[in-house]
């Protein structure tokens, strides 16, 4: 069977960028990345709600080989993160390889020609020898199945479907969620709306943002002398490996970070009846901790109230919580964040035995081998997969460590002059991941809260329960010890 490409990518987001771009720098050019949109960015492209930054800093949250002396802030709001993307993308040469509009609604392995077989939702088939999955773990989002929600006749949608035409201005806005989206944009339209009641499940651990705008000069430093930018992105990750421990076990830094919590809490809400709202009854780190410094002060206005009573149903102009409280609103914003614990799709992915890997993931939990390649799938790799998320550090950095593990595996694929496949065994990534759920024994995230991190089984397949030097070093090379290779 003839090839069209070596290597299809799925997703032009951050990790399909990180892909394309290590495939360039090692002149692999027989490539081609699909992407569902008509734009590359993935959750920088489809998150434009007011406010919208990253709550990495910038120097560490971006490719190692592609710094950008730009950056107008420490945490670097949507456009310039987007924009960021587009530029690496054109200045690598990578934008010819992306086919817009181009969801891939099925793929088979075709395992007498050790390739796969791709489709595309405009019919379109393409056959690759390996595919890499870069879908991106926060692009599903979720809106709670809450009672009559159909029924209400206001304006409403999701935070990452923000609709920019329609106009808060005087508006009686409800915001339901108090995510890592929510703490962003509520004060960014808390002084515009005549009401706005924020429905909150469970208060979030908040901490200082400690953000800054980098100055001309700063900047200008940056790109005459790399190294400095580099210094601070060095200085930047251990700081952040260093705090990171809190989340293991230290409780020398977790009892600090705590104090300072609280103590931020109390200074910045006037009301002890609402900052008792906003104290959490949970362990610091079990859900994850948000960094801002005006959403708890947004609670002072006189126009934003903060319930916890839990929604009992939506009607056609309001919303009445379980203590029957009405609340009359004409706009309901869905601060409900993502899908990442569960993988539901009708896409088909079909690898060997004819199993579907979603159907696999929904009866198994989502598994992975190091997060990064799936037993029954066959020169098949993911980036973000499984039990690679953080609670501490830029995500960037685990996709950066998964691209050294998945050029050694591209390498071996290239060696023989035959068709061959590569598949982690399943027992060892049985192993694996009976490894990775013991050691969250003893970390916050094994405290006893509810989060988003854990799926319906109570399994969290969402976090990687460990510093990433720790990542980075086991995904330095592929030990072929746990794989099968065959030749076709």
């Amino acid at each position: 069977m003839e090839l069209d490409y070596q290597y299809g990518i799925i997703g032009a987001g951050f990790g399909g960028i990180v892909a394309a771009l290590r495939l360039k720098e090692s002149n692999r050019n027989s490539f081609v990345i699909f992407e569902k949109a008509n734009e590359l960015g993935g959750t920088w492209r489809d998150n434009i709600y007011p406010g919208c930054a990253c709550d990495v800093p910038s120097p560490l949250y971006s490719i190692a080989s592609e710094p950008n002396s730009k950056w107008s802030r420490l945490f670097s709001p949507q456009p310039e993160i987007l924009s960021y993307l587009k530029d690496v993308s054109i200045k690598n040469n990578i934008e010819k390889h992306i086919n817009y509009n181009s969801e891939i609604v099925a793929m088979e392995y075709i395992e007498n020609h050790g390739c796969w077989k791709m489709e595309a939702a405009n019919g379109k088939i393409t056959h690759v020898k390996m595919v890499i999955m870069a879908l991106g773990p926060l692009s599903r989002p979720i809106i709670p199945p809450l009672k009559g929600i159909e029924l209400f006749e206001g304006k409403q949608f999701h935070s990452s479907q923000w609709d920019l035409q329609y106009n808060l201005k005087g508006k009686k806005v409800a915001v339901i969620g108090t995510g890592a989206s929510a703490i962003q944009f509520v004060p960014q339209i808390a002084p515009i709306v005549e009401q706005l009641t924020v429905f909150q499940r469970s208060a979030a651990w908040i901490a200082d943002r400690m953000d800054r705008s980098f100055s001309k000069e700063e900047q200008k430093g940056f790109a005459k002398v790399p190294s400095t930018q580099k210094a601070l992105r060095e200085f930047i990750y251990w700081l952040l490996e260093f705090r990171g421990r809190l989340f293991m076990g230290n409780k020398i830094i977790y009892n600090l970070i705590e104090k300072l919590a609280l103590k931020k809490l109390d200074k910045e809400v006037k009301d002890p009846i609402t900052r008792k709202k906003l104290t959490p009854d949970y362990k610091l780190g079990c859900k994850r901790v948000l960094s801002s410094d005006d959403y708890l002060p947004t609670f002072n206005r006189e126009n934003v109230l903060l319930i916890t009573e839990g929604i009992k149903e939506i009607t056609k102009d309001g919303i009445i919580t379980k203590d029957d409280n009405l609340f009359p609103v004409d706009t309901i914003i869905f601060g409900t964040g993502f899908e990442a614990a569960e993988f539901s799709t009708t896409a088909k992915f079909i690898g060997l035995n004819k199993q579907n890997l979603f159907d696999t993931w929904r009866e198994e939990s989502m598994q992975a081998f190091k997060g990064t390649t799936i037993a029954g799938f066959p020169n098949l790799a993911i980036i973000l997969g499984p039990n690679t998320g953080l609670g501490h550090t830029s995500v960037v950095h685990m996709m950066e460590s998964q691209m050294n593990y998945i050029m050694d595996y591209i390498a071996k694929l290239e060696k023989s002059d035959k068709k061959i496949s590569i598949n982690i065994k399943k027992q060892t990534q049985d192993k694996y991941n009976q490894k990775i759920q013991s050691q969250f024994k003893g970390t916050v995230w094994a405290s006893g809260c509810k989060s988003w991190y854990l799926d319906s089984n109570g399994r969290n397949t969402t976090l990687y329960p460990q510093l990433t030097t720790k990542f980075r070093e086991e995904l330095k090379k592929v030990d072929w010890e746990d794989y099968e290779l065959n030749v076709l």
